[in-house]
């Protein structure tokens, strides 16, 4: 039996091994040097195709960007999709309380960003990525990416009141959530990624309150097709958090696809060697097209 600790070290390697990608253009979505979204076009594809919008893991926190999962971004295009690879606001850089590394996610601006970018996503998307088909977006993410890819499918079941909340649903093909930190309960319990969670939302004071509306297992059901695929041997965000949003799912009265993979971990889920990935591109197109 591999050591889980040592197996999930070679598959971050492997994942972060291949060079950036440089997008074909890159457009703003706001003011920040963040609020930015890299489009990857569709080789060998001349006709409208899907959107598939990225959002990048690493737990919310800022040394982790989008140019890690470019190399995944190209791995779509060079399945025919269109892909645009969403930056947002992470954790400020500063240590977290309990000295594991930057604090986890900035509370409003990560959600901010997240909404702001799906709005603009169109209108971008028509000027930068002319062949995207946004009548045909797919959104995916991986980790805490994951997470937002879940939000952002459920920002109209947010609670009355909320800035981001939409009058009706998205026009979403579906979700594909890669070891999405999708149930914030279970993800405590488990000491996810440092106690990112608490980081997210601002520690115990304001942790039931931005629950409400952060997190993917309360707020259901969307009504959007989405699914989760997810490592058995995942020790990042383990297999218990992908289930317990798939119950909390059912419990609404909704049906959340699970497909979990054998003697696999966190990372393949992004990493083009990796079986894994073909896997995703999959679930994405059955969505998509």
């Amino acid at each position: 039996m591999p050591d889980p600790v040592a197996r999930d070290a070679a598959e971050e390697a492997s994942a972060l091994s291949h060079p950036a990608v440089a997008p074909d253009s890159t457009a703003s979505y706001g003011d920040h040097p963040d609020q930015i979204v890299d489009f990857h076009a569709p080789r060998g594809r001349h006709d409208r195709v899907p959107l598939v919008v990225v959002l990048h893991g690493g737990a919310w926190r800022a040394p982790y960007d989008r140019r890690h999962v470019s190399p995944f971004a190209d791995h779509l295009a060079r399945r025919g999709f269109a892909v645009a690879s969403v930056e947002y606001r992470r954790g400020a850089g500063l240590p977290a309380p309990r000295g594991t590394g930057p604090v986890a996610g900035r509370w409003p601006e990560t959600f901010d960003d997240v909404a702001a970018a799906l709005d603009a996503l169109p209108a971008l998307a028509a000027a930068h990525l002319p062949q995207a088909d946004p009548r045909r977006t797919v959104v995916t993410g991986h980790s805490a990416g994951g997470h937002l890819a879940l939000w952002a499918a459920a920002r109209h079941v947010l609670p009355a009141g909320s800035p981001w909340r939409l009058p009706e649903p998205p026009e979403l093909r579906g979700v594909v959530a890669l070891a999405p930190i999708a149930h914030f309960e279970r993800a405590v319990e488990l000491d996810v990624c440092g106690d990112a969670v608490r980081q997210l939302l601002g520690g115990e004071d304001d942790f039931k309150e931005r629950a409400a509306s952060a997190d993917p297992a309360v707020l259901l059901p969307t009504g959007i097709a989405t699914t989760v695929v997810q490592g058995r041997e995942d020790i990042v965000v383990p297999l218990p958090v992908a289930e317990a949003y798939a119950e909390a799912a059912a419990r609404a009265g909704e049906m959340v696809g699970l497909t979990v993979l054998d003697d696999v971990g966190h990372f393949p889920l992004i990493d083009p060697a990796a079986d894994a990935c073909a896997v995703v591109a999959e679930e994405i197109a059955q969505l998509a097209w």
